[in-house]
């Protein structure tokens, strides 16, 4: 499921002057269905080029992410414990897990489809989830996948994604808590430090 949840909640690309007017709604079908081509057609990713990967994904993919309100978000009430300058740190190490996160996924993609959920934006509204659904190839189960976008002056940005249930955010708040209970604010930086020195990648909990 990791690989999936990774992929497809970093499917998110639009053209800038676009991506301020668009719907959130249409803006993710543009973008997924733009990017699942651009995968489809390079080989060297469907080989493993991490190089390429990583640079899809800081292209194309976290220009439409909001990391520090996801980072606050994971880091929940200990946020308030860390300064200016490390929670600028908190911030850049998330945004780095979700870069290794999301192009190994890029690496491991096969052939799934989207199917996109009716959705209304109501007048005034800033705040919004859009519903998607992963159609694996063959017999596998189809994957609930629900993004939570806000709208900012330079358009919406995803701050959440919910795979079957399981939010990105909550996902992380657990890990993150416990150690910041063990060793403070710092040792949950010298954590993720630690985490993208090596490569690692997230996982949803079952």
């Amino acid at each position: 499921m990791k690989s999936l949840f990774a992929f497809f909640s970093g499917l998110l690309i639009a053209a800038t002057a676009m991506a301020q007017d668009i719907a959130p709604d249409a803006l993710i079908k543009t973008v997924s269905e733009e990017v699942l081509d651009i995968v489809r057609k390079d080989k060297d990713i469907q080989s493993g080029n991490t190089k390429k990967a990583i640079d899809l994904v800081e292209a194309k993919v976290l220009p439409h992410f909001n990391f520090t309100r996801m980072t606050q978000l994971a880091v929940a009430r200990n946020w308030r414990q860390a300064n200016a300058a490390q929670q600028q740190v908190l911030t850049n190490e998330f945004r780095l897990l979700m870069v290794r996160t999301y192009s190994k996924a890029l690496t491991e993609y096969k052939n799934q489809t989207i199917n996109y959920k009716p959705f209304t934006l109501k007048p005034g509204e800033t705040d919004v989830r859009v519903r998607t659904e992963i159609k694996q190839a063959g017999a596998g189960k189809n994957i609930e996948l629900d993004y939570f976008l806000e709208k900012q002056g330079n358009g919406w940005k995803v701050y959440d994604i919910e795979v079957g249930g399981v939010s990105l955010v909550t996902n992380y708040r657990e890990s993150f808590a416990t150690e910041v209970g063990k060793t403070g604010i710092d040792g949950l930086i010298k954590s993720l430090q630690a985490k993208n020195k090596s490569g690692e990648a997230t996982s949803v909990k079952k």
